[in-house]
Order: structure tokens, then C-alpha cells, then sequence
């Protein structure tokens, strides 16, 4: 997304028609969900074409499609489409099912929510990405949300957590990518200081996810006594998904090559015929739409927002308050946080935050792996935060079942934590640290 020269700060009130038009809905209503975002966004993108209207329609219409075209927007539209054809095939061959079987069969559910955050963890820190973990294992989670006695919304919050925790410190995340690049830092030496803040908070989060585990749940598997029967293969596109994605294998490619083997277990099982197949595809196509319509109107609005001057009234509004080391550091963070939440899209805030973050961090001599980190953490945890990004939109979608969004986030315990942490190490002990250095 490019940057206007202009400073505008009424720029921005057509997100905050959005972003005030759902948050108020959700309370109201009691549920963030049941105001489809679309619309909301729509009410934001019809009140920038009114405040914008100094610029023809057309023109106007020109930076919304610019903006909707954006490739990472577009990768993101597509994700959502092969992801939702996968999880409606696996599902339709009862590879859920088998899941939830298994759990109930050999698994204690006092480790459940402790192993969702674990497994996300690793998947995401392998492959690079919190959207591929979430959509990768979403699919296998809801099934787990129907088994009884589990707490949706802390697996839920465990799933979201643990995806959050491996981009965070991945080699190969975007947002890793983007922080350290921008910054002229090593990628070792952000990692060295991001592990110092996340693995302590993934950690207690661990913990904690345990201690409630025993708290809400007995010991024993739930159906140790009478186990039921499993069928092993219906659970072999999950694992291929998860290895191809391991390895780093395209994201299009895994769901792609996960989908077909759903299909053809599905079509050798009697389960599915080649006409259902294509049928199933299209319901997965179908159920994402939501998603694709709210990733497509995001880009679009942010585009029409940049190129008023938004991006650049936040930027400069943030830099008369910056004076200190310590007070630069609170600003890059505040800045790339606001960012994040106006555009929903991290990698893309660390892009528009990071020349002028560069510049403060110069001018205030503030160390590039200290600046990258900052980057990277803060929109990691706003990211994982916002009811509209696509982490949790996507969560949400795939596990295809009532949640209390606020309830949800009270429970990302690492997200909460991995903040807590930032600030208290940079407040505190990263000085230390220079000092003995």
C-alpha cells in the first residue's frame, strides 16, 4: 500500500465508522458476530467515498480497487477459499469425527487445551504463518468443541495463542521477514531477544492452560471403558496437511493436495462419489465468503485511507510526543498498533510503520533488533486481538460454532502475556543488559 504525502486526520473517520458501527452491534447485540462484518465495513467504505468527495467516484473507485488487489490481500482471499474447501471435505468423510474419537477414546481433557496451545505452536514456528496453523488445525479442533465438558472458548483462545506464538518467532514469518529487513537486523538477533519475551510467556501460559485442564476435568479419557471405533484414515489428509506445512511446503499447494486426498478417501470409502466431491469443494468455496468479501473491503478501505493522509496524520501526531529513548520505543509500538488495527493486516502495518520507526530508532539510538522486536510483538498481539483480523476471523469460521468473542480473548492468556513481558523487559531489563554489555 503506497503512502500519500498527505496529512488528513478526517482520513480516518470512515474506519471509525467501522470499527465504532461493529464494536457498539456486538455489545448491543451481545454478540460480535451477528452484525456480519461486510456490512459494517460497507457502511465504513460508503462513508469514505461522502468524505472523500472532492475526488471523483471514479477515483475514489480506483484506490478501493487498488487496495482490494493488493497481493497480500489477495493471497489472503485465496487461503480462505482452498482452506474452506479443505475443512468441508475432511469434514465430509468424517475425519472430524475421528478426531473427537480419538480424544475421547485415549486423551485426558485436562491436557486438551494445553496441547491445542503446543501443537499450534510448533506448527506455526515450522511453517512461518498463524493463518496456515489456524487453518491447518481449526478444522480438527471443532470437532473437539463438541465433545462435552470442553470450554470452547479457552480451545478456542489455546488454538489462537499458540498460532500467534510460533509466528511471532519464526525465521520464516513475513512479519519477521518485514520487521528484520526494514531495520537492517539480523534475523538471530531479533530471535534472541523475542525469545527472552515469548518463551516466558509461553510457558506460564502453559501452566496455566494445565492447571485449568485438571480444574475442569477428571483425569481419565472420556471414553476409556467403552472406547469406540476409529477409522485411522479418515485422519491422514490432517497429518499430510500438517507435514506439507511442517516442511514449508505452499500454502496452496498443502490444502490443495490435502483436499484431493480427502476426496479420493472419501470417493474409496462410498462416502463421497466424484460429483459430491466437486460438490463439497464449492460448499468449502461457498462458507468462506464472508471472509473473502471482509478481506477484499479491508484492503480497499485502508488503500482510500492511506492515500488521504490517515497513515501519515497518525505518524506525525505520534512523533510531537516522542522525546526519549523510552518514550520512541512506546511510540513505534503505539504507532505499528494502530496501524495494525486500522488495516488488520500485521505484515502490512510493519511495512507502513518501519521507515519511520528507522527514523526514530536513529534519532534516539535505539538498536535495530530492539526496534524489529517491538514491531513485530506489538502487532503480533493486536493482531491477535481484533474481532475483525483474519486470525480469529478465520478461527472463528472454521470451528463453525457459537463463541463469545470477549470470553475468547479474556482467555488468550498468551497474548496478554507476551505484552506484559514486552514492556516489562524493555522498561526494565533490556537497560541492564546495555549496561553490561
Amino acid at each position: 500500500m503506497s503512502s500519500s504525502e498527505k496529512t488528513n486526520g478526517y482520513a480516518l473517520f470512515p474506519l471509525l465508522v467501522f470499527v465504532g458501527v461493529f464494536l457498539a452491534s456486538g455489545i448491543y447485540l451481545g454478540n460480535f458476530y451477528l452484525l456480519k462484518v461486510p456490512v459494517a465495513l460497507l457502511l465504513g467504505i460508503v462513508t469514505a467515498f461522502i468524505i472523500f468527495r472532492q475526488n471523483s467516484v471514479r477515483k475514489n473507485l480506483d484506490n478501493f480497487i487498488k487496495g482490494c488487489s493488493n497481493p497480500n490481500i489477495l493471497i489472503m482471499c485465496m487461503i480462505a477459499l482452498f482452506s474452506g474447501a479443505f475443512a468441508v471435505v475432511t469434514s465430509s468423510i468424517g475425519a472430524t469425527n475421528t478426531f473427537v474419537q480419538i480424544t475421547e477414546n485415549y486423551l485426558s481433557l485436562q491436557y486438551l487445551y494445553a496441547g491445542v496451545f503446543l501443537i499450534a505452536s510448533f506448527l506455526s514456528f515450522a511453517s512461518g504463518t498463524s493463518v496456515g496453523a489456524i487453518t491447518t488445525l481449526a478444522p480438527i479442533i471443532a470437532g473437539f468443541t463438541r465433545i462435552e465438558g470442553v470450554n470452547v472458548e479457552l480451545i478456542a483462545a489455546s488454538l489462537l495463542g499458540g498460532a500467534m506464538f510460533g509466528d511471532n518467532l519464526s525465521f520464516i514469518s513475513d512479519t519477521t521477514i518485514a520487521a528484520t529487513q526494514s531495520q537492517g537486523c539480523e534475523m538471530k538477533d531479533k530471535f534472541r531477544v523475542n525469545v527472552k519475551i515469548a518463551l516466558p510467556a509461553m510457558l506460564i501460559s502453559v501452566i496455566i492452560l494445565v492447571c485449568i485442564g485438571i480444574s475442569l476435568h477428571q483425569p481419565d479419557a472420556i471414553n476409556a471403558s467403552s472406547p469406540s471405533p476409529i477409522s485411522w484414515i479418515t485422519i491422514l489428509p490432517y497429518i499430510f496437511v500438517i507435514v506439507l506445512a511442517t516442511f514449508g511446503v505452499n500454502v496452496f499447494v498443502t490444502f490443495l493436495l490435502g483436499t484431493f486426498i480427502s476426496g479420493l478417501i472419501g470417493i474409496l470409502q462410498g462416502s463421497l462419489d466424484w460429483l459430491s466431491f466437486t460438490s463439497k469443494i464449492y460448499d468449502g468455496f461457498a462458507q468462506m465468503n464472508e471472509i473473502f468479501l471482509v478481506f477484499l473491503f479491508t484492503g480497499g478501505l485502508a488503500y482510500m485511507i492511506d492515500k488521504e493522509g490517515g497513515i501519515n496524520f497518525l505518524t506525525k501526531k505520534i512523533m510531537q510526543f516522542v522525546d526519549t529513548k523510552l518514550k520512541a520505543k512506546i511510540g513505534i509500538g503505539f504507532l505499528v498498533g494502530i496501524i495494525d488495527a486500522a488495516i488488520a493486516n500485521n505484515t502490512v502495518a510493519i511495512v507502513i510503520t518501519a521507515p519511520v520507526a528507522k527514523r526514530i530508532s536513529e534519532q534516539f539510538g535505539i538498536e535495530a533488533k530492539q526496534t524489529s522486536s517491538i514491531l513485530d510483538i506489538i502487532s503480533c498481539v493486536v493482531q491477535g486481538i481484533i474481532p475483525y483480523g483474519a486470525q480469529i476471523l478465520f478461527l472463528i469460521k472454521l470451528l463453525d460454532i457459537d463463541i463469545n468473542y470477549p470470553l475468547m480473548i479474556s482467555y488468550a492468556y498468551y497474548i496478554w502475556l507476551l505484552l506484559l513481558f514486552t514492556i516489562v523487559y524493555f522498561l526494565f531489563f533490556y537497560k541492564k543488559e546495555e549496561e553490561v554489555s
